[in-house]
């Protein structure tokens, strides 16, 4: 049998919410292990869209500064309609910071941030259970793919939309919303002449747009409700990219994105999300165990806040265990240190279920309005719901997830 190996805290997953966990255990003086089973980090989906919630949370990391140096700050977004390709509302975004962060500079920012060692790369758990300790209080056992064995006072699940800990804390599997979503990245080398606006296009049973990183890479997004022969084109992404350009003849600006994108740099799946009542209902956290990021609450892109809450939900998990596991506490690994680990992990969840909740169940509804086929609808939203739709974008951003504190 494998020796066991002992940590304080275990994060599995290095995505976003992972990396920010670690990132803000750090800030406090806690060392965590974070559990990645790729043998490398992983920047699927290529850009994100972080709104003033998500700088508030990298300013507490104290990756903020370093991130807006590679990242163009927007002006505004403009809504356009697909159906008559005019624009039916901006929005300017005056006293607000929205940028458009590439995915791979986030997670490396992250990395560098951290202690050397602290992500185990080709980890991955296929097993978790308690373990009872003699003073009554209970850690959790990590079984790998490798054989290895890591015990741990406490267990954060970040390991996304499949995530194995989620399962195990009595989650049901994220649930398919019927739409496809497809990201891209196009890079102008000589540099492009796109203003700095985030461009998004709604409509005729899709959604699309696109917004600068920088002065030289675009980003664009595309989702919409495949036909059963559609469904095929998930796997052949020339043929996806023939199929995009076809839809997007009323959407100026992005059409020539995506012209410009190279296959490799496209990158298509389906739309799944938490269902609004698990997040109510469910255990956020139980005992000395808790998950976040999209673990938690999968949701549609909608409101672009996917990224967001994850970084969000790192910060409060960081200083709602800075608490329990502060390097003056009297008797370590004792129950009462236990019962400060399921005080601060139930402090958690209860900060971030009713956030939550409102995340998955507003982008469902903005997807399901802009995406609208039919007549009245395409009236209404064109018409009245279109600065209603863009001004809520900047209502769920004015969040604060609050400062970490070192303990």
């Amino acid at each position: 049998m494998a020796a066991v190996l002992q940590e304080d805290v275990v994060i599995v997953g290095a995505g976003i919410a992972g990396l920010a966990t670690s990132l803000a255990l750090h800030r406090v003086g806690i060392k965590s292990l974070v559990l990645e089973s790729a043998s490398s980090l992983r920047a699927t989906g290529f850009a994100l869209s972080t709104w003033d919630n998500a700088w508030r949370a990298l300013d507490a990391l104290g990756l903020g500064e370093a991130l807006r140096q590679q990242h163009q700050l927007l002006d505004g977004v403009v809504a356009y309609s697909t159906a008559t390709g005019r624009s039916s509302a901006e929005i300017p975004f005056s006293g607000h910071e929205i940028r458009c962060v590439q995915r791979k500079l986030l997670l490396e920012a992250m990395d560098k941030a951290l202690p050397d060692g602290t992500i185990r790369y080709s980890s991955n758990v296929v097993s978790v259970e308690d373990s009872d300790s003699e003073s009554g209080c209970l850690f959790k056992l990590l079984h790998l793919s490798d054989g290895a064995v890591i015990k741990t006072k406490v267990l954060i699940g970040c390991d996304g939309v499949n995530s194995r800990v989620a399962k195990w804390l009595g989650f049901n599997e994220a649930s398919f919303a019927g739409r496809t979503g497809v990201r891209g990245i196009a890079t102008y080398p000589e540099g492009h002449d796109f203003s700095s606006k985030f461009r998004m296009f709604v409509g005729k049973g899709f959604r699309a747009g696109c917004i600068p990183c920088d002065d030289k890479t675009m980003y664009w997004f595309f989702t919409w409700t495949p036909t059963a022969q559609e469904k095929d084109l998930h796997d052949n992404p020339a043929k996806l990219k023939e199929f995009i350009l076809t839809k997007l003849q009323n959407a100026p600006g992005v059409k020539e994105v995506v012209q410009k994108t190279e296959v490799d740099r496209i990158l298509s799946s389906p739309l799944r999300f938490r269902r609004p009542w698990q997040i109510l209902m469910g255990n956020i956290s139980r005992g000395n165990a808790c998950i976040a990021g999209d673990a938690l609450h999968p949701m549609t892109p909608d409101l672009g806040q996917g990224g967001c809450s994850a970084l969000e939900d790192g910060v409060i998990l960081g200083r709602c265990l800075a608490e329990a596991l502060k390097k003056d506490s009297a008797g370590l690994g004792s129950k009462e240190e236990y019962e400060r680990i399921v005080a601060g992990l139930k402090k958690y969840a209860k900060e971030r279920r009713w956030r939550s909740f409102d995340l998955i169940t507003t982008s469902y509804l903005v997807g399901f309005v802009q995406q609208s086929e039919g007549k009245i609808g395409t009236f209404v939203r064109d018409h009245v719901l279109a600065k209603f739709l863009s001004g809520l974008l900047l209502k769920r951003a004015e969040f604060d997830c609050g400062k970490l504190i070192s303990m």
